[in-house]
């Protein structure tokens, strides 16, 4: 990589597999499989397969609160999900996702099952699915929408801009981090002050809105994001940092959070989850069982 102020772009741009980065060894310019590994399938109606990353999180966080308010019909197998080691780049995983991003859903109540993918379009079909999180009036529905879209466009200038030349860039270049961090601000500014007079982002609901936008901009507030909480003043947005608290208090935000997670303490981490049992005893104390019907 060349972090010369006069670099000249070539003509035609040619991968250079070595490029340096924390993904270098999965990043590369073309789609397909890259090896032949079929997808496990458990015994419940949904089968997700993800990690726990931001995006992977909206989802675990949308069933579990769905179950928490006691849709059975919502449960599901978690099956872990390695995208350091490559794994969504299987051959079944290219069959259900063939962009090769996580989180993917697949949903086995119908037939042939429907796969689902892109974290946003998955909370949407979920909350159609269950008429839950979604409002029904025509203006709140849309209100909801607009913003479920405003993070999956607004995002990647926080993920694939910000994250990536502030935490895992091979090298530190002022330009790109501050680009980026100016934009993450920016977007920070448009939360806190939306939330300024609503308690949620679309309004008094909290809905698949808040998930999808408390998965990226709730964790970079509380600073679980990139170490990078005291960089952008994440404390300076009051009306963001009211609502990133309020809703990590949620049983079901605390549970989602824990499902395919392969980092931090060992009691957040569940890498697979084939049952509601399969949160430990000591931590489900703390963060509540899941209501049944």
């Amino acid at each position: 990589m060349n972090n010369n102020s006069d670099y000249e772009p070539p003509k035609v741009w040619t991968w250079k597999s070595k490029n340096g980065g924390t993904f270098a060894n999965i990043n590369r310019p073309i789609a397909g499989a890259t090896h032949d590994k079929q997808l496990p399938v458990g015994k419940h109606p949904f089968q997700l397969y993800s990690l726990a990353t931001p995006n992977g999180v909206k989802v675990t966080v949308m069933l579990e609160e769905l179950l928490q308010m006691g849709v059975d019909d919502a449960e599901y197998d978690a099956w872990l999900i390695k995208i350091r080691d490559g794994d969504q780049f299987s051959s079944g995983f290219v069959k259900v996702n063939p962009n090769s991003k996580i989180p993917v859903l697949v949903d086995h109540s119908l037939s042939p099952p429907i796969r689902v993918f892109e974290s946003g379009n998955i909370l949407l079909y979920l909350a159609e699915k269950f008429g839950a999180f979604l409002p029904q009036n025509t203006a709140a529905r849309s209100e909801c929408l607009s913003w479920l879209f405003w993070q999956m466009g607004s995002t990647p200038y926080l993920g694939g801009g910000f994250g990536h030349f502030y935490a895992y860039a091979p090298s530190k270049m002022e330009y790109p981090i501050d680009r980026f961090a100016m934009e993450t601000k920016r977007q920070l500014d448009v939360l806190d002050r939306q939330l300024a007079s609503n308690d949620y982002i679309s309004g008094v609901d909290y809905n698949i809105a808040d998930i999808a936008i408390w998965a990226w901009y709730g964790q970079l507030a509380l600073g679980r994001l990139y170490k990078a909480a005291e960089f952008l003043d994440v404390k300076s947005y009051a009306h963001v940092m009211r609502w990133a608290k309020s809703i990590d208090a949620r049983p079901a935000v605390l549970r989602g959070r824990m499902v395919n997670r392969v980092s931090g303490t060992p009691e957040m981490q569940l890498h697979e989850r084939h049952d509601a049992s399969d949160f430990k005893a000591n931590t489900q104390d703390k963060i509540g069982k899941p209501v049944s019907k």
